[in-house]
């Protein structure tokens, strides 16, 4: 079968989602999730309970998504899978499953970086969805990460600057915790700031050298800024939680905005795109909605159910990777931490 009709059978299985999708090269036939609900009760992730679920659901989520492509296993092309990063025994789970199934098949295994595809779910084929052009920068802005990337081609990727600490979905997470919030917590805090005065509360920005971040110590101030208004105001956070959370959430994306900014003059690329988790954030949006204005950059924004972790963006990589013929073999191995 030529690579004109190759279908891809990806499947993502970092964290606590387990999700399978069937490409058609690069277009999605089907997107299927399955969350696991129980770790709200925890306040964040268990690792163990994650992993014992997706031995739960990946057989029927591999199952649904194929009848929803409306193709069989045997049409299959290839299988792709996230290697890493991630938690190492919910991604052993995919990876144990993507060659158990290649092999039986006897079809190509595709081993993909989780950010990576990140980066590349804007190559999906979306009607109302243009395509960057290389080279551009992107922001991967998730749960564990919070990188500036320069993109050079599909394969060819360079890490210009990181968080030495906390990753940004992090620094939300547990700002909402320490406001009382559910977990997850970063969407309430972009919910309610929507409602707040951005400019109602003050916190200081990091100071980092060059293109890299730091948010543990934003957390740290926010902490001690909740404690000292709640002692002497024990109703502080309620009468304020718009405010608050517009605050917090403004602070934030001024840090983020600061480095895209200081990356853009350094390297003369107009063209940013965000991915990860956080990049579903209206306030990061509407930011760079509001800079492709100020500053004539070219922004490019996920449709929004390739933000969370899902198996579409490891089809797509996966779909590219088949092109070149970059397989893996049955040797290859999970990786809790991998660079590109």
């Amino acid at each position: 079968m030529s690579s004109e009709t190759t279908y891809i059978l990806a499947i993502e299985s970092s964290c606590d989602d387990t999700s399978a999708a069937v490409l058609l090269n690069n277009k999605v036939l089907s997107n299927v999730v399955a969350r696991q609900e129980i770790h709200e009760e925890y306040g964040g992730v268990v690792p163990e309970l994650a992993s014992r679920a997706h031995q739960q659901n990946i057989v029927p989520v591999v199952d649904i998504a194929l009848k929803k492509a409306g193709i069989t296993k045997d049409q299959l092309n290839a299988i792709a899978f996230t290697q890493g990063p991630g938690l190492m025994g919910s991604l052993l789970v995919g990876g144990s499953f993507a060659k158990s199934l290649a092999l039986s098949l006897s079809i190509p295994l595709i081993a993909v970086n989780h950010m990576h595809a990140h980066i590349l779910c804007h190559f999906i084929e979306e009607e109302g969805y243009d395509k960057p052009e290389f080279p551009f920068l992107a922001m991967t802005i998730s749960g564990g990460h919070t990188q500036i990337v320069k993109v050079n081609s599909f394969f060819s990727l360079e890490i210009l600057g990181e968080t030495t600490d906390d990753a940004v979905g992090e620094a939300f997470d547990k700002t909402a915790k320490i406001l009382g919030f559910p977990y997850p917590g970063g969407p309430l805090i972009d919910k309610f700031a929507k409602e707040g005065n951005p400019k109602a509360f003050q916190f200081t920005k990091p100071k980092v050298d060059g293109l890299n971040f730091s948010f543990s110590g934003l957390k740290t101030q926010i902490l001690y800024f909740i404690q000292k208004n709640v002692a002497i105001n024990p109703n502080f956070i309620e009468e304020n939680r718009a405010d608050i959370c517009a605050s917090i959430q403004y602070t934030i994306i001024q840090i983020l905005m600061d480095k895209l900014k200081l990356a853009v003059k350094e390297t003369g690329i107009k063209q940013i795109v965000i991915g990860g988790g956080v990049s579903a954030n209206s306030g990061i949006r509407q930011a760079l909605k509001d800079a492709e204005t100020k500053y004539r950059w070219k922004a490019f924004v996920p449709k929004f159910e390739y933000t969370t972790d899902n198996a579409a963006m490891i089809g797509i990589v996966g779909y590219y990777r088949f092109k070149e013929s970059m397989f893996a073999d049955a040797s290859v191995v999970s990786k809790a931490r991998i660079e590109f």
